[in-house]
């Protein structure tokens, strides 16, 4: 194993700690608001600060972390759909189609650029962002090897 890569690893997950625990933060404050067809701006501004933490996290998640554990365990990267199989293997997810879901969901709100249209998205972050946290853990758990 290559330290250089291990430590990169650790880099990576410390960043990705640091963003679960403001998504934490951010669910904590909207998760009884439900879904409606107008928010209160306050209501909006939390769930718009949620959606882009969770957004940002998953992307770290997807895009940093799970990539250097395949660095770190020598596997050839591949594509993001290999990087979710491996997840699932190392039941770090329950399902790769969870992950892939939770990563879909990424994508759709980074591409949607009317401010006004983002709030079709919040129910779904509030449904995913528990799933979300609990895949971080499951990955804290599996990298403590390292």
């Amino acid at each position: 194993m290559n330290k250089l890569h291990i430590d990169v690893l650790r880099e990576n997950l410390d960043t990705l700690n640091l963003s679960a625990d403001w998504v934490k933060r951010s669910y904590e404050q909207t998760k009884t608001i439900g879904e409606k067809d107008n928010y209160s701006l306050e209501e909006f501004d939390k769930l718009e600060v949620l959606t882009s933490r969770y957004s940002r996290t998953t992307d770290m998640l997807v895009n940093k972390v799970l990539r250097s554990i395949d660095t770190v365990e020598s596997e050839d990267i591949g594509t993001i759909i290999d990087i979710m199989n491996r997840a699932e293997k190392r039941r770090i997810v329950q399902s790769a189609e969870l992950l892939h879901n939770i990563k879909d969901l990424r994508n759709s709100i980074v591409h949607e650029y009317q401010i006004k249209e983002i709030q079709k998205f919040f129910n779904k972050v509030l449904q995913y962002t528990p799933m979300l946290i609990e895949i971080i853990i499951k990955v804290n758990d599996y990298c403590s090897k390292y």
